[in-house]
């Protein structure tokens, strides 16, 4: 996979980007691993000969993991937001994450095992808490407010009151 885009995401790894990449072309549809790039000599975190770039796409989106070391860490003020059709789809993907040494958080947010967060909502929460009918929104969010994973029908039926 040659980089295309003039504008990719580049996430910090300690020497398990392809790890990630790999995880990320098996659970995400569109999702692949490009080039592999071996470090052409010694640098800070890592020597010669040792993955320092690996090109991959999420869901269509151009990431380069970099092999940087342990400084930096993944938060949450950067996420991938994954928008599910349904209840299926929704815990097939949280459960991907979270059981594959990943974390739970509140309000449809969890974390991978590389600390990378995640965003899996479903469409219907979208809608739900978008209502025109403002009682109805709220209603939704509050039920959303309680949940780890989101749960569909539980926010339809609070949506409808």
């Amino acid at each position: 996979m040659d980089m295309v885009s003039k504008n990719t995401i580049c996430l910090w790894y300690d020497g398990t980007a392809l790890d990630a990449a790999k995880f990320y072309a098996e659970t995400f549809p569109d999702s692949a691993v490009g080039t592999v790039c071996r470090a052409p000599g010694d640098y800070p975190a890592g020597e010669l000969g040792d993955i320092l770039t690996v090109e991959f796409t999420v869901m269509g989106i151009s990431c380069l993991g970099l092999n940087g070391g342990p400084a930096f860490k993944h938060n949450e003020a950067f996420s991938f937001q994954v928008a599910t059709d349904d209840q299926a789809e929704t815990d097939r993907l949280w459960r991907a994450i979270v059981d594959n040494g990943g974390q739970e958080s509140a309000c449809g947010w969890c974390k991978d095992k590389w600390g990378l967060s995640w965003q899996i909502t479903p469409r219907a929460l979208t809608a739900a808490i978008a209502d025109p009918d403002r009682a109805a929104a709220k209603r939704a969010f509050e039920a959303m407010m309680q949940m780890r994973k989101i749960d569909i029908a539980a926010i339809e039926a609070a949506r409808r009151g």
